[in-house]
């Protein structure tokens, strides 16, 4: 029996830019409005809209919320200051990752935690068993929040035009309230694109209006509307890990080259946090024999690798891709990919992803693809 995917507040605009709508993560979702490749460059060089609300927003509250965060994920919530984020991950008692997240202080003893679509209800029910025998409450608000991004060298500007906010005195990773366009909202420095840009957590019923304003505003210096696809494209090219791609259930943050994330030494008396043994355990493991390592593949021809791909190297296979695709900036075919630690060095020689039978040739490069210019 199927389910209608849900829709977001934003639904009628998407359709009435004649979006094209995808399926993601039970959401009806725009993937591209246009040019998946225009909508791409303006990110890079102007500014896109996107419209991120089916992302999963978890409030965590209560006089031991920073202890309850230390002990159900793995890095170090206490240390976080009001008004700042942090990323990390949630994992099982095993160290598979669960998902990755990012987790806004808000005040004192209140906090945010973002999860990804897919992994939304699977991180609520981890955070809620966890938080037996803590003075803290944890909320499910995915339907408080509408989440609007502005991504892209010319995002400040056009934000400015909105909000009194001190958006020059906000940092990367921290969050504040304000109005934009007369709307309230949380005003997070973050994203997704490997761009300057802002997130917008607001009420559904105020996404339209806010919508409109940002269009209104950013339209005369080249900010469009950018679907999924493209933001797909710019995080592969900033080397951006995506749940089920390069994260998954199997890896540990270790395994997938982020430990440190991890922290083993916290505030709290938390330090025994879930998952800790199982990851102790993998970070010996990565000293003494060096799990796969996640690199850069950069063609030399045009054909273009997709996740499940074969790597290969002197007629064997030494990994496999996790996430490909065309990059716009770079005007070649890139992929991210899990390869044996001996072929992991940028510059290593005769490695190929196995596209079709064909062992077409890639260089290795670190990641990320692109860095953009402070």
């Amino acid at each position: 029996m199927s389910t209608a995917p849900r829709l977001t507040a934003l639904d009628a605009v998407h359709r009435s830019l004649g979006a094209t709508m995808t399926d993601f993560a039970g959401w009806d979702m725009p993937l591209r409005y246009a040019s998946e490749r225009d909508e791409h460059n303006a990110v890079r060089t102007k500014a896109g809209l996107f419209d991120l609300s089916h992302m999963g927003e978890i409030t965590v509250t209560g006089a031991e919320a920073a202890d309850f965060l230390n002990f159900a994920l793995v890095g170090n919530i206490g240390s976080v200051g009001v008004g700042r984020a942090r990323y990390t991950m949630i994992v099982a008692e095993d160290g598979g990752i669960l998902d990755d997240l990012i987790v806004y202080r808000l005040g004192e003893t209140e906090y945010m935690v973002v999860a990804n679509a897919s992994n939304a209800q699977v991180v609520l029910d981890a955070l809620t068993a966890r938080a037996d025998g803590f003075d803290a409450e944890v909320r499910d608000d995915r339907d408080a929040y509408a989440l609007l991004a502005v991504q892209g060298p010319e995002s400040s500007g056009i934000l400015k035009q909105l909000t009194d906010a001190d958006l020059d005195g906000l940092k990367y990773y921290a969050g504040l309230p304000g109005t934009v366009a007369g709307v309230p909202a949380l005003i997070a420095r973050t994203g997704y694109t490997g761009e300057d840009g802002f997130e917008l957590f607001v009420s559904p019923g105020d996404a339209e209006k806010l919508w409109g304003a940002l269009l209104e505003a950013g339209t005369p210096v080249g900010l469009v509307p950018a679907g999924l696809s493209c933001r797909d494209t710019l995080r592969l090219e900033a080397g951006m890990p995506l749940y089920g791609h390069e994260l998954t259930a199997e890896l540990t943050p270790f395994d997938a080259g982020l430990g440190r994330v991890v922290k083993f030494e916290k505030t709290s008396q938390s330090e025994n946090f879930v998952g800790r043994a199982a990851l102790a355990a993998a970070a010996e493991r990565a000293e003494t024999a060096p799990p796969r390592k996640l690199v850069g593949l950069v063609a030399e021809g045009r054909r273009v690798p997709r996740a499940g791909f074969p790597v290969v190297a002197d007629g064997k296979v030494i990994g496999e891709v996790t996430s490909g695709a065309p990059s716009p900036t770079l005007g070649k075919p890139i992929a991210m990919a899990y390869v044996d630690a001996e072929h992991g060095a940028p510059g290593t020689q005769g490695v190929g992803v196995d596209i079709r039978g064909t062992h077409e040739p890639y260089e290795v490069v670190a990641l990320p693809f692109y860095k953009r210019q402070k």
